[in-house]
């Protein structure tokens, strides 16, 4: 099977950095779904394991968390689908990743794909979807429904992969007011357009935009970039008993700094019940069909926001690009090999 892969972690412009290559086809097991992969997209996750592991010698990595296709065959203990069904999923961080012809993934962290979207536009939604719906509603605990209006969320760093789905999901499923943070005119068009009800620029002062904007203290702030750089500001600006969760790998921050107001801190990775074969894996499989339930009732909408062509390594070099300089805005897909 074609595929897309490394063998040593290089810069994105070096030749080798990915490269196409030929697999061969694996076999379903167990819980197991084959998938023909049809479309991937790519995340933040990609770039940091493509710049830190390595496989072993003469073996190749492939990456690719976020796919969208069609169920090929599937293993003996499988209940939830069959094959034909149209899929989406983020994977596991421990298997071959989406960038590949075909792929095996657990069916407890699959679920159905929505009926509204094509391939590519789908799979622009697994990972980030389940990263914000976990952050949202399993770390930080805001309640669904009108039960949090009055109290304000900070979602900081809001027109990423994560914080256009955030903003969805806290604005048409909460009561909360959601105060999205973009430093430039696309990026703050883009938080407004997808939920929030105000935009203030990360790179001036939080206290102060929040003090202009009368607005109160945030009872929920989300630090989805540079949490090491914001820290001081959001033990400054969250209300007291507040939460404050991240999804980053900041440089160190002096937690002791919630104390004083009793602040409590979580931490969300997506990859933490596959990776731990937690009792609660299958949670995900539901997250996902809610999801795709909420997109085909036209509440929550893709991300995808720039459609790179086919899946590639000159493509997937080129994602990788973009993604490093920090300048993409939502989602990026590849398409059919």
């Amino acid at each position: 099977m074609k595929a897309v892969g490394y063998q040593s972690h290089l810069p994105i412009d070096h030749p080798q950095a990915l490269a196409d290559i030929t697999l061969p086809e694996p076999s379903a097991q167990g819980r197991d779904l084959l998938v023909e992969v049809r479309a991937v997209s790519v995340n933040p996750v990609d770039t940091k394991v493509r710049a830190g592991a390595i496989p072993q010698e003469g073996d190749w990595k492939v990456l690719g968390w976020d796919a969208a296709g069609v169920v090929k065959a599937v293993g003996p203990d499988v209940t939830l689908f069959r094959p034909g069904d149209r899929v989406w999923y983020a994977g596991s961080i421990v298997r071959p990743g989406s960038n590949s012809e075909l792929q095996l993934v657990d069916e407890r962290i699959v679920g159905r794909m929505p009926q509204a979207l094509d391939f590519g536009a789908a799979a622009a939604l697994p990972l980030t979807s389940l990263t914000a719906w976990e952050l949202l509603f399993d770390r930080l605990q805001v309640p669904q429904g009108d039960a949090g209006r009055g109290q304000v969320l900070l979602v900081v760093g809001a027109a990423g992969g994560v914080g256009s789905v955030l903003l969805q999901l806290a604005r048409q499923l909460t009561g909360l007011t959601v105060v999205g943070t973009a430093s430039r005119p696309e990026t703050r068009d883009w938080a407004l357009a997808h939920g929030a009800h105000h935009v203030i620029d990360h790179t001036l002062p939080l206290a102060d935009a929040f003090a202009r904007a009368q607005l109160p203290a945030p009872a929920y702030v989300a630090g989805l970039t540079h949490s090491d750089q914001h820290f001081d500001q959001i033990v400054e600006l969250i209300a007291p008993q507040g939460r404050f969760g991240l999804i980053d790998d900041p440089a160190p921050i002096d937690v002791r700094k919630l104390k004083m107001k009793a602040v409590s801190l979580h931490w969300e990775l997506m990859f933490t019940r596959s990776l731990f074969n937690t009792a609660d894996m299958a949670q995900q499989h539901a997250i996902l069909n809610r999801v795709a339930e909420l997109v085909d009732a036209g509440t929550i909408r893709s991300t995808a926001h720039e459609r790179f062509g086919r899946i590639d390594a000159a493509n997937l070099k080129r994602a990788h690009a973009l993604l490093e300089s920090q300048r993409a805005q939502g989602k990026i897909v590849l398409e059919g090999f």
